[in-house]
């Protein structure tokens, strides 16, 4: 898979790309990441690629002109092109592991300033937002999409590291413990060492069901829960109201 990034901080990008596990996706050709710098691609003095905006307000707005030709440079007919925005689409799992499954090469701009002129919208196939915040710019929203959806593609990381990750079947993962048993009179769960796999199981979905419950309960309503879960919803629901 293909992205190209479009930014005015190109080395901001290349600095994150250059670590950990989306230098090894690079290294072993799992994936492709193109930086493009935005200045590159204005026709003004001074690499101009903003101005005031029309009709008073504070605050720069980036040009139709250079954003339009950084996406004409690197598009072709299976690109797909993203504005991050907090106008957009909320980011999540699911969207991670459909754009993994899905699409070629991702085209992800970076905004900055006040915003982008509108007309910019033409050229875009969607608006992509991490959240109900303003950063800002752009750079950590399309590193955060390029980052969920990379680990996510064949060979990046072991298949089973993110099947159970958090928010995988709308569920947060279950707590997990390392080297000491002990540690501050705190003992790890004798079940995670009792080396009986289907009781191991059972204790982590429990935890996955539990985390949600205590953390995110509204997940829960979009989870594909069996029985044996229902069930222990239940026993969670009772235990909190009776404290």
């Amino acid at each position: 898979m293909k992205f190209s990034i479009i930014t005015l901080f190109p080395n901001l990008i290349k600095s994150y790309i250059s670590e950990s596990i989306i230098k090894r996706a690079v290294d072993k050709n799992s994936i492709e990441v193109e930086v493009i710098d935005l200045r590159n691609h204005t026709t003004l003095k001074h690499n101009q690629v903003d101005d005031y905006q029309f009709g008073g307000g504070k605050g720069m707005v980036l040009m139709a002109e250079p954003v339009v030709n950084a996406i004409e440079s690197c598009k072709t007919k299976n690109s797909l092109v993203v504005l991050t925005s907090p106008q957009g689409k909320t980011w999540n799992q699911s969207s991670a592991r459909e754009y993994a499954s899905s699409n070629e090469h991702i085209i992800l701009i970076c905004g900055h300033y006040e915003g982008f002129d509108e007309r910019i919208l033409d050229y875009v196939d969607l608006e992509i937002s991490i959240g109900d915040y303003v950063l800002t710019g752009g750079e950590i929203a399309s590193i955060a999409i390029l980052d969920s959806i990379t680990r996510l593609l064949d060979g990046v990381i072991a298949k089973d590291s993110h099947l159970n990750d958090s928010f995988e079947n709308n569920l947060l993962d279950h707590p997990v413990y390392t080297k000491p048993i002990e540690f501050r009179g705190k003992i790890v769960p004798e079940v995670l060492t009792s080396g009986h796999h289907a009781n191991i199981e059972k204790y982590r979905q429990e935890g996955r069901l539990k985390n949600t419950f205590n953390k995110r309960p509204d997940l829960l309503e979009k989870s594909k829960l069996s029985n044996t879960d229902l069930e222990f919803i239940e026993k969670l629901k009772k235990v909190k109201g009776d404290n």
